[in-house]
């Protein structure tokens, strides 16, 4: 099976509440009217796309040439496209080493799942890759990043359980320089994104990093879980207000009926999503790709 199969299959209840939602109202369209468009804004926001681009993607379909159904879902298909392509980005990691990728989000996202699979797949592309367990709040992502590390070939350099997250970092950019690593990976903590304590630890991690590797970190990735729907982008919102943002992880889109988040999150904080998580094999972390996840979103199963 194709990756691209295997995404169509994995977005079967975001298609099952947008797509065959929006299938079953086109069986009664005649042209576009109120009502009907009314309804088709209500589709589009229960699945999670937010006000905003609701409103966006009604514009583009009162706009579109044909009142065929089949050129609703093309004027459908054309705009959710162009919103996310308009922020797209891959994975930027410069020559210099270490490239550091600083990973942060709140518990229960996919965090530390997330920093195992990439560090596996800069693994197989041939880089030496460290980890940072500077989760140190949290004694089982230390042993869960440890089980990532053996699995994978990824050296992680961890403290005691309370220990200063700081002094792990500052520990793991050292090995890192010293080793001729190319990727330093750094977990952080993920208690609730609410309280100031997180932030300011968050802020520490990255003064660490920007006065002992001047230019890192290279990559901020925030990880959001697609399950939580619209509360994703309040925490995306408050990590990159205090930390700054330079790409997103949406993970959990294979169980989720809130798949039109990633429109959402692409419009109002315009921030590349990256990378997309769409199951629990080590090979289900993606980089992501805008056409591919439209078209695999449309797709006749």
């Amino acid at each position: 099976m194709n990756f691209f199969t295997k995404l169509s299959n994995k977005l079967i209840r975001t298609k099952d509440k947008l797509v065959g939602n929006i299938d079953s109202l086109l069986t009664r369209w005649k042209k576009a009217d109120p009502i009907l468009l009314e309804e088709l804004e209500e589709i589009l926001i229960s699945s999670d796309t937010g006000a905003i681009v609701a409103e966006r993607l009604i514009e583009k379909v009162k706009k579109a040439r044909g009142s065929e159904p089949e050129d609703v879902k093309d004027a459908l298909k054309e705009e959710m496209l162009n919103i996310l392509t308009e922020h797209e980005g891959a994975l930027k990691l410069p020559d210099a080493r270490p490239a550091v990728v600083l990973i942060i989000g709140v518990n229960g996202t996919g965090k530390t799942t997330t920093i195992g699979k990439l560090s596996d797949k800069l693994r197989g592309e041939g880089k030496k890759v460290i980890i940072a367990a500077a989760d140190t709040f949290r004694a089982a992502a230390i042993e869960q990043l440890t089980i990532w590390g053996e699995r994978s070939g990824a050296a992680v350099i961890r403290h005691s359980n309370g220990a200063d997250p700081a002094a792990v970092v500052f520990d793991a950019l050292a090995a890192s320089k010293t080793r001729g690593v190319d990727v330093l990976i750094v977990d952080t903590a993920g208690r609730l994104h609410t309280k100031t304590n997180l932030m300011e630890e968050l802020k520490k991690i990255r003064r660490i990093l920007e006065r002992e590797h001047p230019g890192s970190p290279h990559e901020v990735l925030l990880v959001l879980d697609a399950t939580a729907g619209q509360n994703s982008l309040v925490q995306a919102r408050i990590f990159s207000k205090d930390i700054g943002i330079t790409g997103i992880v949406l993970t959990k889109l294979d169980g989720t009926a809130k798949g039109g988040i990633i429109l959402s999150i692409s419009e109002e904080l315009r921030i590349p999503i990256k990378m997309i998580g769409v199951g629990e094999g080590i090979e289900d972390l993606r980089d992501f790709n805008a056409r591919e996840f439209v078209d695999a979103l449309f797709e006749t199963n």
